[in-house]
């Protein structure tokens, strides 16, 4: 806080002699209370605007979240899986997907019931911006809320616009995008596409990628719009290098695994949504919102499981086959008036969410040949549904005094049908249900219009998802429905500020207390298991600020300090024949995948049609597993991009040149937590360039 308070006194006289810019007052979906703008919420709340000026390829989502503190998005050069993503430690233990966090793409949950999320189908061509929400009123989205990260994608309007950007980069990477929009009347529509291409920085590191997403709207009587999205993606054969030992990574950090090759190691995906959503302003105050979404992800994916492991008659073999169907609503009314003669907004509603789950597991090997689908080793249907009433109230209690709360009770209810019943493999059939209320509440003081400085507590839970709960710890038969949800306590106090030039600053102490932490308990020949360890602390400190340096200098800074440690011992097992749990992981050790310190700094010019920037990106040492026994090292990188831009009329043509770790640093990209073989690291890639080209029109 006194950093804040640095920063907010030191430049106001010079703020006050530049010339005054309006500032922005957008209002953000991040708490459901469409009146309260994002400054007065007394929350961590970050909105990254996507203006088609950033020098990406428009693929990763992990290229445009750098400047976001408390979040480690991480690319890990393996397109065969999602993007590393956590946020104040939470969904740091995940080895595919993303976990422990919420995702929503234009309203519509990217994350199942269950807690498993993915955002390789997040559209970013025709994206407008990206909110992430931290702390405490993450709460408010239900199962699994260590923070939510929200894409939204542009609206239509008049006149109509569009682009189309072209870029390549190294190791043939190749991208295009378009998207158009525009409106007639009470009519609109966007459109957005992207095909993207890559052989990969590591050795079998090949993708190929496809996106469509597709949003029309419709403006009804007394301002109510009903709106349309439907999205598709497709990612056939995707290949998976895995991860390496930290020898093989210091040897030849382009290579794969042996494994890679022997298994032909890769994944496919492939998705398919609509969703459906619409909002009327009622007389009084009052207003509705009705959606509704429903779509199918397939995926299939070949491991590099051992053929010995698979003898075992539990073993669901090396190829995993889902069907996931799934679907739902939310309804949710809201009013805004005066509650003792102050403004006040209440919201209240409900969302029912349900995954229907084909799953199976086949043998990697047939006819003396691995890496193809042999006999069926599993096969279950699984369906997991959650059922959540909400509310939720801000109130301008006095003239600078605002509270925000709301609660929450998710009800999430897994059931498993087990069809593939044989000697040595018993029914697996089960269900289980878990049920939480979560509050939440937030107060915030405003000393001047330019200055907040908050203090909110909440509560929060997560489910173990399908895929922790498929095995045992004791290695036996049936599901792991002896797990609980983790969960936790978290406050948070903040502050933030403004001025009139474009400045700002947000900083935020931090802690959350989980009780009954989920974490490996066995990880040998394919299978992974979790128990319940205890307790866990997640306690730190975020800063950010943009800083405006005359008229053609910008300075932005994220900076976060995260401790991150399990608070109660307990035993794992270790080694490829281990069956009993005997090596202690200390009270204190630090949870892994979580870097004790990271920072963000961008220096940005801009001078006419040109503009420049250079930024360093700095991560501290990382854990890899539980005991704290190995560590990647720490990393500093510099980046650099220019851009020129030529007009002409309402066209502009954009030529952007980005240079990548330009000191050509050797480091760990991202880690493989708790990986069976000792293959935890994924390095990152070196010195490469990207060069891109973009075309904008409007009113063509």
């Amino acid at each position: 806080m006194l950093g804040l308070c640095a920063l907010a006194s030191a430049p106001r006289a010079a703020a006050q002699a530049a010339e005054a810019a309006t500032l922005d007052r957008v209002q953000v979906d991040a708490t459901r209370l469409h009146r309260v703008p994002a400054f007065d919420t007394p929350a961590s709340l970050d909105t990254i605007d996507i203006d088609g000026r950033n020098a990406s390829a428009g693929v990763n989502v992990s290229d445009l979240l750098r400047g976001v503190p408390g979040l480690s998005a991480r690319d890990r050069q393996n397109y065969a899986q999602d993007t590393q993503l956590s946020i104040r430690g939470f969904g740091a233990r995940s080895t595919f997907g993303v976990r422990g966090l919420r995702l929503y793409a234009d309203g519509i949950p990217a994350t199942m019931p269950d807690g498993q999320g993915q955002v390789s189908h997040f559209a970013l061509a025709g994206a407008e911006r990206i909110e992430v929400l931290r702390g405490p009123f993450s709460a408010l989205y239900g199962n699994s809320s260590g923070g939510v990260l929200q894409i939204f994608s542009a609206d239509g309007e008049a006149p109509a616009r569009g682009h189309v950007q072209a870029s390549a980069g190294r190791d043939d990477s190749r991208s295009i995008g378009a998207s158009l929009r525009g409106a007639d009347g009470v009519l609109g529509y966007a459109l957005a596409g992207n095909v993207f291409e890559t052989d990969g920085w590591r050795e079998h590191g090949a993708a190929r990628r496809r996106s469509l997403n597709v949003k029309l709207h419709a403006d009804t009587a007394n301002a109510g719009r009903v709106q349309l999205v439907a999205n598709h993606f497709d990612a056939p054969d995707a290949q998976d290098p895995l991860g390496l030992t930290r020898t093989q990574a210091q040897q030849d950090p382009r290579q794969a695994a042996s494994a890679a090759h022997q298994f032909d190691t890769r994944k496919s995906v492939g998705q398919d949504q609509l969703g459906l959503a619409y909002e009327q302003p009622l007389h009084g105050g009052h207003a509705l919102r009705a959606m509704a979404y429903a779509g199918r992800r397939s995926v299939a994916q070949f491991l590099a499981v051992p053929v010995a492991a698979q003898s075992n008659p539990l073993h669901s073999g090396g190829v995993v086959d889902l069907d996931n169907d799934y679907g739902g609503a939310d309804l949710r009314w809201s009013w805004h008036g005066a509650l003792a003669g102050r403004e006040f907004e209440f919201t209240a509603g409900a969302n029912f969410d349900r995954q229907r789950q084909h799953r199976r597991g086949h043998e990697n090997f047939a006819g003396g040949e691995l890496g193809v689908r042999g006999a069926l080793r599993r096969d279950e249907r699984n369906d997991v549904r959650n059922v959540d009433p909400y509310a939720q109230a801000w109130w301008r209690l006095a003239p600078r005094w605002s509270l925000l709360a709301g609660v929450r009770h998710s009800t999430v209810r897994f059931e498993s049908r087990d069809a593939y019943v044989a000697a040595g493999n018993p029914d697996d059939s089960g269900r289980i249900e878990y049920s939480r209320t979560t509050p939440v509440a937030g107060l915030a003081f405003a000393p001047d219009d330019d200055l907040r400085v908050y203090l909110s507590y909440g509560r929060g839970f997560e489910t173990p998802t399908f895929n922790e709960l498929a095995y045992r710890a004791d290695g036996g038969a049936g599901l792991a429905f002896d797990l609980r949800p983790a969960t936790s306590r978290n406050v948070e106090l903040g502050g933030k500020w403004r001025n009139d030039a474009g400045a700002s600053a947000e900083a935020a102490l931090f802690r959350a207390d989980t009780d009954d932490e989920l974490a490996v308990a066995r990880n040998v020949g394919g299978r992974s298991s979790y128990r319940n360890v205890g307790r866990a602390r997640r306690q730190g400190f975020e800063l950010s600020a943009i800083l405006p340096l005359g008229e053609r200098w910008r300075f932005d800074l994220a900076y976060t300090w995260l401790d991150a440690t399990f608070r109660d011992g307990f035993p794992i097992c270790t080694g490829s024949g281990c069956t009993d749990p005997s090596t202690m992981v200390a009270a204190g050790t630090r949870i892994p995948g979580t870097a004790q310190q990271q920072a963000s700094v961008r220096l940005g010019w801009e001078s006419g049609p040109w503009s420049a920037a250079l930024e360093a990106l700095g991560f501290g040492k990382v854990s890899v597993n539980d005991p704290g026994s190995e560590h990647a090292p720490g990393y500093a990188l510099l980046n650099a991009e220019v851009a020129r831009e030529w007009r002409f009329g309402t066209q502009r043509l954009r030529g952007f040149l980005r240079a990548d770790n330009l000191f050509d640093r050797n480091y760990i990209g991202s880690v493989i937590v708790n990986e069976g073989n000792g293959r935890y690291y994924e390095p990152g890639p070196g010195r490469g360039l990207l060069l891109g080209l973009r075309w904008q029109w409007v009113g063509l």
